[in-house]
């Protein structure tokens, strides 16, 4: 049995969400798509330090976690951020992060 799912939901989407970005590679893919409107693979390998396999790499994963959308054709390919996904995983940090802070103030530090 699958004890993740024992959680809520919300709880289980944080973590989801966290461990897409626990990569600082996938942090730093996620930050040049968010200064374009649309971004070649080439682009992100020519700005990061990074080989081209391992940059398709995240993206595959940024993209089976939702983040980024993506199209290929031939041997170029064009991914983006997927802004919904992206407003909605940030809503749900904010949730979750906003909650345990609550915890702070209703029990202060123990340490």
């Amino acid at each position: 049995m699958n004890k993740k799912s024992e959680f809520p939901e919300s709880i289980q989407s944080f973590a989801s969400y966290a461990k897409l970005l626990s990569h600082p590679a996938r942090i730093a893919i996620m930050e040049v798509l968010a200064t374009r409107q649309t971004c070649v693979c080439g682009e992100i390998v020519e700005i990061l330090p990074l080989a081209q396999s391992t940059v398709s790499q995240h993206l595959k994963e940024l993209k089976e976690g939702g983040l980024v959308k993506g199209t290929v054709e031939g041997t170029s390919s064009c991914y983006c951020i997927d802004w919904e996904n992206f407003n909605q995983m940030s809503d749900e940090f904010s949730k979750c992060i906003n909650g345990i802070k609550e915890y702070q103030k209703e029990n202060g530090s123990c340490c």
